[in-house]
C-alpha cells in the first residue's frame, strides 16, 4: 500500500481521507488500473500484455474493488493520464472517466502523460536539475515536454513542467537542453540516432513508462486543489490528429484544433 504525501494545510472539504478514487494510465502499450482511498492506494493492476486495454480494463477494475472492499458507487474520484500517447488506449481511458462521472457523480482530476513519466526520475539516488520525455510521435518526429527538479507544497520533490506538451523534430530540441538534463520515455528506443547525438544520459527502460501510481499521488494533489474538469470538457491530449481526422480535414478542405486546456499540468494554476 503506498502513502500519497499531502499539506495539512490543503482542504479536505475538497477531497475527503476516505473517500474512494481510481487511477487510469491507458495511454501507453501496457495499461494499469489503481483504486485507493485518500491518500492511500489500496492496489494496482496492470494489464497482462500489451495493448489489453478495451479486453481488461473492465476486469481489472473489478477484481481491485472487490479485493479492497470498494463499491463502484463509492468511487468520488478519477485520476486519468489524458496524454499524449496511444490514440486507442486514450480514448479508453478518457471514456471510462466519463462514464464513471456521468453514472456515479465522480469527479474528474486529467493529468498530462509526459508530467507522469518526468517523476519516474525520482527513483534515481541524484535525481537529475531537469528532465527531457520523449514518446515517439511517427514521421521522425517526436511528443516531447521537459521537466524542472522543483517540490511539491509539501516539500516533497517533483517535476514540474518547463514547457507544454507538444510535437518537435528530436534532435533539434535535445540539442537545446542544458547539461546534466536526462532523457527518458519509450520516444528514446525509437529515436536512437538523435538521443546519442545530443550527448545527453538516457536512463533505462525501466524508467520510460507512465506509472498508475504517480497518476493517483499527482491526480490527488490536483483534487485537494480542486483542479477539476467537467466530463463534457474531458478530451484527451492528441497534440497531432488521429491519422483519420487528418484524412477527414486534407479531404474536406478543413483544419482542426486540439484543446488541451481541461488537463492540469503542473504549470496550471489552482482552480
Amino acid at each position: 500500500m503506498e502513502r500519497v504525501c499531502y499539506d495539512s494545510t490543503m482542504n479536505f472539504d475538497v477531497i475527503g481521507e476516505g473517500n474512494a478514487a481510481l487511477a487510469i494510465e491507458t495511454s501507453s502499450a501496457s495499461g494499469s488500473v489503481a483504486i485507493g482511498r485518500g491518500c492511500h492506494v489500496l492496489g494496482a493492476h496492470r494489464f497482462s500484455q500489451p495493448r489489453a486495454h478495451a479486453a481488461e480494463f473492465l476486469p481489472s477494475i473489478d477484481t481491485l474493488c472487490r479485493n479492497h472492499g470498494v463499491k463502484p458507487p463509492e468511487i468520488a474520484y478519477v485520476f486519468v493520464s489524458a496524454g499524449p500517447g496511444s490514440f486507442t488506449g486514450l480514448r479508453v481511458g478518457i471514456t471510462a472517466a466519463r462514464t464513471m462521472a456521468l453514472a456515479v457523480g465522480a469527479r474528474i482530476v486529467a493529468l498530462p502523460t509526459l508530467e507522469v513519466i518526468a517523476q519516474n526520475a525520482l527513483d534515481l539516488p541524484d535525481p537529475p536539475p531537469t528532465v527531457c520525455v520523449i514518446l515517439d510521435a511517427k514521421r521522425a518526429r517526436v511528443y516531447t515536454a521537459t521537466f524542472a527538479l522543483g517540490t511539491n507544497a509539501k516539500e516533497t520533490k517533483q517535476y514540474v513542467a518547463v514547457d507544454d506538451p507538444h510535437e518537435s523534430d528530436p534532435a533539434s530540441y535535445l540539442a537545446m537542453q542544458k547539461p546534466g538534463c536526462v532523457v527518458l520515455g519509450e520516444g528514446a528506443s525509437y529515436h536512437q540516432t538523435a538521443v546519442s547525438g545530443s550527448g545527453l544520459r538516457v536512463l533505462a527502460n525501466d524508467f520510460f513508462a507512465p506509472r498508475v501510481e504517480t497518476v493517483y499521488r499527482l491526480g490527488f494533489e490536483r483534487a485537494l486543489k480542486g483542479m477539476f474538469v467537467a466530463a463534457r470538457d474531458l478530451i484527451p491530449v492528441y497534440i497531432r490528429l488521429p491519422e483519420a481526422e487528418e484524412v477527414w480535414a486534407a479531404r474536406h478542405g478543413s483544419s482542426v484544433t486540439r484543446n488541451t486546456s481541461n488537463v492540469m499540468s503542473s504549470r496550471s494554476p489552482a482552480n
